[in-house]
């Protein structure tokens, strides 16, 4: 015993779960059996649960959650289809199925087969709501797949005739039960891609059995559908059918006659929008009429409109009177400066006349009109004059040292 690891119960069924878990065949299936000692606990809302057969029983449960989907009253001895996964519930080590969804079985290996197909093609993205396209508005051409003999085509003929009357009906009659169904509806949908006559398609049929609506569970029916270059409606059966066609197609109606209401708009909903809008715009056109008027009245009672050639001389004097003005305070401006200038050299000439010198008591000698600078320049005999700030003096040089 010393050379084996030693688990704990907890440990062993966790790892047993682990593996459990671990299997993605456990993870989505399907099972069929009849339900015995069906328990509701109604505080929870949890239901607990055996399935079983002539063979073997296992263990269920059904999460509050999910049994609220459930649209019958399930009990002891009914034959049932649960989709879910196996697991192992740790604290007992009991294994045991947790389901997710349940069908009665009535028709067995149908809803089974309806569960396969519809995970397959919701793997692969068929279901996508980014796959959805929305209807035209106002569409031109609307193309109906679906018996010409039962009451629904009736239904949309009269209320797309009602609603919208200038949309142009294409119908293409077609099997909608039994073996020729299918390759009759793929048939009518490839003649409408290949023609592209049609804006929406509408396809479905009247209400019925199960197996009356099986048809539009076909996986072929469904992945023609989703290869529609243009919005299909599905509307097969009453409001609480739902088929894979609905599920393929861009929108699902509740009934054909809803069908019908959807593809098109009301007739007279757009009038009314249409009056409303005439309405506003005439409203809008007065109002507007009116201020223009205002505007136009204002304009030719202006003093310009009335007399433009006074207006404009006397707006010409304004501006000349402007420039006057400017032209004026320009001369002032350049006296000034050249006044200034003028006084400053002014001073400047006064500081340097040699009058200055001689108020001082100095005198300017000269001969002949030039400066006597020197003794040299004044020869005994010779006259000279003497300038004082206040007169000049004429003599005779009668000596020289």
């Amino acid at each position: 015993m010393e050379n084996f690891n030693t688990l704990s119960v907890k440990q062993l069924n966790f790892y047993v779960r682990s593996l459990i878990e671990g299997d993605i065949r456990l993870n989505n299936i399907c099972v069929s059996g009849e339900l015995s000692n069906f328990k509701n606990h109604y505080q929870s809302g949890h239901w607990y649960f055996t399935l079983k057969d002539n063979d073997a029983a296992i263990k269920c449960v059904m999460f509050r959650a999910n049994a609220q989907k459930v649209l019958f009253e399930a009990k002891d001895g009914m034959q049932v289809v649960l989709k879910g996964r196996v697991s192992l519930y740790e604290k007992d080590g009991q294994y045991q199925f947790y389901a997710e969804e349940m069908h009665t079985d009535g028709f067995g290996d149908i809803a089974l087969k309806f569960e396969q197909i519809k995970e397959r093609l919701q793997k692969e993205g068929m279901f996508s709501e980014e796959s959805k396209r929305p209807l035209p508005k106002y569409p031109k051409k609307i193309a109906v797949v679906t018996s010409p003999t039962g009451a629904a085509i009736q239904d949309i003929l009269n209320i797309l005739g009602r609603r919208w009357p200038m949309s142009q009906i294409i119908v293409c009659p077609v099997c909608v039960q039994g073996e020729l169904a299918v390759p009759s509806m793929c048939n009518a949908l490839d003649k409408l891609y290949r023609l592209a006559i049609a804006d929406v398609i509408i396809i479905g049929r009247g209400g019925g059995s199960i197996e009356d609506l099986w048809a539009f569970n076909d996986e072929i029916l469904a992945r023609k559908i989703y290869e529609s270059p243009v919005p299909v409606i599905s509307a097969v059966g009453h409001e609480t059918d739902f088929t894979i066609c609905d599920f393929v197609a861009d929108l699902r109606a509740p009934t054909p006659s809803a069908a019908a209401e959807l593809a098109v708009p009301d007739i007279f909903e757009i009038k009314a929008k249409l009056n409303k809008y005439n309405a506003t715009l005439k409203s809008l056109l007065k109002s507007n009429f009116s201020l223009n008027k205002a505007r136009l009245e204002k304009a030719e009672n202006c003093i310009f409109f009335k007399n433009p050639k006074n207006h404009i001389i006397n707006e010409r004097y304004e501006k000349l009177d402007k420039v006057s003005d400017m032209l004026l305070d320009i001369e002032k401006d350049f006296i000034i400066k050249k006044q200034t200038k003028f006084n400053e050299l002014v001073l400047k000439l006064d500081a340097l006349s040699p009058l200055k010198t001689l108020t001082r008591g100095y005198t300017a000698v000269s001969k002949n009109c030039s400066p006597v600078k020197s003794v040299n320049d004044a020869d005994i005999g010779d006259r000279i004059k003497l300038s004082f700030s206040d007169g000049s003096l004429i003599c005779e040089v009668i000596d020289k040292n």
